[in-house]
């Protein structure tokens, strides 16, 4: 069905309102701290069980089911769980033996029974060694979980920004949409009056169709993006309504003594760190049992020929003349080696994805603030004034498809460069570790 017919003055006030190229209305609605939730209603995810909201969903409240519902998340915890297990084993001491031996079986009379109980006992600090392993094996484990849910959570972030990003970028081209067929009314309303050519007309339907594509790819990109933010979560099918943010409330770029001290401390260095406590506690390990343990026995012998008990008392260790388990500790003590090279090569690749990662969002951010206060004014005002002009028969409708085609490039070009710097700042954070929940990204609290 035709819309109503305006004049294109009217139009312009229209356009004014919806390209407000520093605060759309669109995200100005959202005003409310992103992890606020209507009280629409919680339905659980058929997946992980866990409650979703089917109302606008906040930073927070993203975050918060993506951490608790995240299958590879609960994958990691489990590995923790597990390790558990080992560090008890570790400190469990060698069970001891029961043994018997007959001898002469065939006649009673002369026959040796003999029982006895072999107990093992460790020598060299094998068992204080295993346990010191076990437990930097856990702490191994243990960080890759935090790792974990630092990857989880940068991409939860990334994610819901896309979410609003796309969210904006549909609003845009609808908008656009809405613009480009009142365009083609006005042509129209011209052929007419016999004011312009056919052709005219021609090249407002083309212009039409051309923002219609483009609104279906935005679409398109919506729903991708809904689903990438809703499989953080486990989930497949999205229930939220919408994402609830700010996007064009960008994070504060950290300054480079900031990245430094935060560098030191982060959790990639810190489990690679760990993992070389590891391989020097498995290395000590395969050292203890160099050293034999002894085994001790005590027992009974029942002589029937003499017919009397006797006791037994039996001590054996073994000699290391050929085993001396040379070969696994060597091979500890190069993997010892490896993680020390591992972790020199984790400090020189997290300083490298920092420092990129860092330029990246300081560009981004003066690319932004640019198309805020110079670009898109620019491009609106120029927009408005070549659509006046084709009112007025002063420019050509070529002229204004170009005026709406620079504007729409430049107002995608600033969508595109939000998305950005805020998967940029998502990277520092998942390299350096999520700062506190008074420094939320984005806007609002975490």
């Amino acid at each position: 069905m035709r819309r109503p017919r305006t004049s294109l003055i009217g139009l312009l006030g229209l356009a004014a309102t919806i390209f407000n190229p520093l605060v759309s209305p669109a995200l100005a609605q959202s005003s409310m701290a992103p992890g606020n939730v209507n009280s629409a209603a919680l339905l659980p995810n058929p997946q992980t069980g866990k409650l979703e909201s089917t109302g606008p969903l906040g930073l927070a409240a993203a975050i918060d089911l993506a951490l608790s519902a995240n299958p590879t998340l609960a994958a990691a915890a489990r590995e923790l769980q597990a390790v558990e297990g080992a560090v008890i084993q570790a400190g469990v001491r060698p069970n001891p033996e029961i043994a018997t031996l007959v001898e002469d079986t065939q006649n009673k009379a002369t026959r040796t029974t003999t029982l006895q109980i072999n107990q093992a006992i460790e020598l060299g600090g094998k068992r204080a060694a295993r346990i010191e392993s076990a437990e930097r094996g856990r702490d191994v484990a243990a960080a890759d979980l935090a790792t974990q849910r630092l990857e989880i959570r940068a991409a939860t972030v990334a994610a819901f920004f896309d979410v609003l990003v796309a969210q904006e970028r549909v609003r845009l081209a609808e908008a656009l949409l809405d613009l480009a067929q009142r365009a083609t009314q006005a042509a129209s309303r011209r052929v007419m009056a016999g004011k312009v050519s056919p052709v005219e007309e021609t090249k407002a339907r083309v212009a039409e169709g051309s923002v219609r594509v483009e609104f279906n790819q935005a679409q398109a990109e919506l729903a991708s993006a809904r689903k990438r933010l809703a499989a953080t979560w486990g989930n497949p099918s999205p229930r939220f309504e919408r994402a609830d943010g700010r996007a064009e409330t960008l994070p504060a770029v950290p300054t480079s003594e900031e990245i430094t001290n935060r560098l030191a401390a982060s959790p990639a260095l810190a489990r690679a760190r760990l993992e070389v406590d590891r391989r020097s506690a498995l290395a000590e390990v395969e050292r203890t049992r160099r050293i034999p343990n002894v085994t001790v026995s005590l027992g009974a012998k029942r002589a029937e020929e003499l017919g009397r008990d006797q006791a037994v008392v039996g001590l054996s260790i073994p000699l290391p003349l050929f085993d001396r388990n040379q070969g696994n500790l060597l091979e500890a003590l190069r993997r010892a080696d490896k993680a020390r090279d591992e972790l020199a090569a984790t400090e020189v690749r997290l300083s490298t994805e920092i420092a990129q990662a860092h330029e990246r969002l300081k560009a981004l951010s003066l690319e932004v603030g640019t198309l805020q206060k110079e670009i898109l004014p620019g491009a609106q005002s120029a927009y408005e004034a070549a659509s006046k002009g084709y009112e007025l028969g002063k420019f050509s409708f070529l002229e204004v498809l170009d005026a709406q085609r620079t504007f729409f490039q430049a107002r995608s070009q600033y969508l595109r460069a939000l998305a950005d710097a805020h998967r940029a700042a998502a990277d520092i954070d998942r390299v350096l570790g999520a700062v506190a929940a008074s420094s939320p990204i984005g806007g609002g609290q975490l």
